[in-house]
């Protein structure tokens, strides 16, 4: 089930610094735009669109 879409990453943070990017594996805690009913067990999937020219 889907709750909401396109909701900005608003703050990312390892322990108590502020970063830009987690590697894979690592904990981190996130912010997602003004939604805030995260709960334990929920599953967060991100993807980028690009637009790819045509060759």
């Amino acid at each position: 089930m889907v709750v909401a879409e396109n909701l900005p990453i608003s703050s990312l943070r390892r322990f108590k610094d502020d970063v830009v990017e987690v590697r894979e594996g690592f904990e981190c805690g996130f912010t997602l735009g003004n939604y805030s009913d995260i709960k334990v067990g929920d599953v967060v999937e991100t993807f980028e669109m690009r637009e790819k020219p045509r060759s």
